[in-house]
């Protein structure tokens, strides 16, 4: 590897890479949400927000999300899951509000004509502010390539034998944001529909505040994204020949060729696909989300071992990755265009991955969420 790259690698590759593994301005970082305090009930108190309240209005682009008990992380028999989707265990949500799509260039455009907001990926980057984040000693790269930009995907000429090695396809490209997905020479005039896209988590949380909204927990997203379908490991069930029929995912050999059977190559306007059966739209595929959780390898199994079924789950107290100890990291979930069987098929519905909380990549979007309490303290103003 060349002087150059380890530069990138050193500074970018440590901090932003979460393409489907396991593992990971001035830029200023924002905290997750508190979690809150847990009380415990006896289970006889315990209350699940199933069906809709007649007092709080549906917002336009949202649906609700009955709350109820389901089983989350791998299902049995599905050969295609990592270990940090294990161990299975049971949790309970109350219902919840969602947007029908993930978040659209139209949408976070009138956010930032609204507010003046700049994303990270737009920012001047902070040298002293960054090399914190870094292994004591790291050297400062070259001036040219500290300069505002994002990760954007790149084709190889031939097939990799090491999918491990994200360098591959991955590039920081200065002059890639929301506004230029794919580099400073691209845009997204006549492109309003598709999701937006080089969105760090901050970037996300301040649409959130903007909006009323917030991200909805690990929990939420996939009792949002199973639906009432219990044990299966799609959105729409458990034919993987539907694949292409329902989702925007790469076929064909990762990362040379794709055959774009599906009908994209890239990013799909929102909607493209059919619905699960909540009516929500690209829970599998398109682009990556956001969670409002702390990712933390022990999470899952520490939750079984409480033998207890949380209520409304915020995800773990801290971050942590046993491959990295230092990383803070949150939860995203869904997949994305970038998706293949042979790679990390994290179509599934308990796919899950973490990525550093100043990530911004063209893979990476959000969608919101909010509570019948949130609305009726908004709808109660108007």
């Amino acid at each position: 590897m060349n002087t150059f790259f380890k530069s990138i690698s050193c500074l970018f590759f440590c901090l932003v890479l979460s393409s489907c593994q396991d593992g990971q301005g001035k830029n200023t970082v924002a905290e997750p949400e508190a979690v809150p305090e847990k009380i415990s009930k006896p289970e006889s108190e315990v209350v699940i927000l199933r069906k809709k309240p007649k007092d709080v209005k549906t917002p336009e682009g949202m649906v609700w999300i009955p709350g109820g008990e389901f089983i989350q992380g791998a299902v049995p028999g599905d050969h295609m899951a990592m270990e940090h989707e294990k161990p299975a265990h049971k949790v309970k949500v109350d219902g919840f509000f969602m947007d029908i799509s993930e978040v659209t260039n139209a949408q976070f455009k009138e956010f930032v004509e609204e507010t003046g907001y700049i994303t990270v990926a737009e920012r001047e980057i902070d040298w002293e502010e960054m090399k914190k984040q870094l292994p004591a000693g790291t050297p400062k790269p070259h001036d040219s390539i500290m300069q505002p930009g994002s990760l954007t995907f790149k084709k190889t000429p031939t097939s990799v034998p090491n999918l491990y090695d994200f360098s591959q396809w991955w590039r920081w490209t200065i002059g890639a944001n929301w506004k230029h997905p794919n580099g400073p020479n691209s845009g997204i005039i006549g492109k309003d529909e598709e999701p937006v896209v080089h969105i760090s988590f901050e970037d996300a949380l301040a649409y959130c505040d903007w909006a009323g909204r917030r991200l909805p927990t690990e929990s939420e997203w996939e009792r949002a994204a199973r639906g009432d379908r219990a044990g299966v490991p799609f959105t729409w069930g458990d034919d993987m020949s539907m694949l292409g029929k329902m989702a925007n995912t790469w076929e064909g050999e990762f990362p040379v060729t794709n055959t774009k059977e599906d009908g994209f190559e890239n990013r799909a306007v929102v909607k493209s696909y059919r619905p699960n059966d909540y009516g929500l739209y690209d829970m599998a595929g398109n682009v990556w989300e956001w969670t409002s959780d702390w990712y933390n390898s022990n999470y899952y199994n520490d939750i079984l071992k409480s033998g207890e079924v949380p209520l409304n789950p915020q995800g773990a107290e801290k971050a942590y990755n046993e491959r990295d100890p230092y990383a803070r990291e949150q939860v995203i979930k869904g997949g994305s265009f970038l998706c293949s069987d042979s790679y990390c098929a994290s179509y599934r519905i308990s796919a899950r991955m973490a990525t550093s909380l100043d990530s911004a990549q063209e893979h990476l979007g959000f969608r919101t969420v909010a509570t019948a309490d949130m609305l009726r303290n908004q709808q109660g103003q108007e």
